[in-house]
């Protein structure tokens, strides 16, 4: 595109005429950083390195407020409280950042950041804040650390009649339309000689019934789902459910489960991770791990 700009300008300008010498060097930065307005997060810092004009169009606050969800001051509020971890003196560019990050709330059992792409929320809800019947009899469920997980933790059920798991979480989600997902895996992942391999001795019981899902939220929407669990050895995002955000000026209260209650049979071998909240948008992108 740029050649043939500059081919058709050859021709339409007299060869006596002197040359202004004019790049993109020379763009007023309010020029440019109307442009940048219209270019996602990652466009925008290439853009930022081209020359003068797009690198200080590239701070401007309206650019990244623009980036930014509509209720962040709520967003913030939230996650940091009245922390000084968060400098109430950020440019927009710097709080965009840093809410990029996987921030911890509520004592650290919780997640929260913005897709670096869209500045949509993502969230994650450790297995240490989900109500789960028999975590403390050791004979059922054990905690084991691992680096397969965001919380360095995760719930190994061995063997149990009765699973239910049962958690909720309120929050100032943006206005959009949001998936929950349960992360789970069949077997007990663990590494030989840097090879990662599957303990699988206590899997049974998951092919007699399927894993029931369910949410509802605080305005009345419900979703219920039934899958079977599969593939021992792999993480799994097991869809629970869809909800939507109409008003982002309050917070949203979203309660979900997982059981299996069938005492007809015993199952085991399953460890539960976490719960992950994303735009709905990116479901595909989840469902192909």
């Amino acid at each position: 595109m740029g050649s043939s700009f500059s081919f058709s300008i050859s021709h339409e300008t007299s060869p006596a005429a002197p040359s202004l010498g004019l790049g993109l060097g020379d763009l007023p930065e309010s020029c440019a950083a109307s442009v940048l307005v219209y270019l996602d997060p990652p466009e925008i810092c290439k853009f930022a390195i081209l020359n003068r004009a797009f690198n200080g169009a590239s701070s401007a606050d309206f650019v990244w407020e623009s980036k930014l969800p509509k209720n962040y001051g709520s967003l913030i509020q939230r996650v940091f409280g009245e922390s000084d971890v968060f400098c109430k003196d950020f440019c927009k560019r710097d709080i965009y950042s840093r809410l990029c990050r996987p921030n911890s709330f509520d004592g650290g059992t919780k997640k929260v950041w913005l897709d670096k792409r869209t500045g949509k929320i993502c969230m994650s809800v450790s297995s240490n804040s989900l109500a789960i019947t028999g975590i403390d009899d050791r004979r059922y469920w054990s905690r084991i650390p691992t680096e397969e997980s965001r919380f360095r933790s995760v719930a190994y059920l061995q063997q149990i009649w009765w699973l239910e798991v049962d958690g909720e979480v309120e929050f100032p989600f943006p206005a959009g339309s949001y998936s929950l997902f349960f992360r789970l895996q069949l077997g007990r992942a663990y590494k030989r000689f840097g090879r990662r391999l599957c303990n699988s001795e206590h899997v049974h019981g998951w092919d007699k019934k399927p894993m029931q899902f369910k949410l509802s939220t605080s305005d009345g929407q419900q979703a219920t789902s039934q899958v079977y669990l599969k593939e021992p050895g792999k993480w799994i995002y097991y869809h629970a459910g869809d909800f939507v955000v109409m008003d982002s000026s309050r917070s949203t209260k979203v309660k979900f489960s997982m059981t299996q209650i069938d005492c007809t049979h015993t199952k085991g071998g399953l460890c539960v991770d976490s719960v992950l909240v994303y735009p709905s948008e990116f479901r595909k992108r989840l469902q192909r791990f």
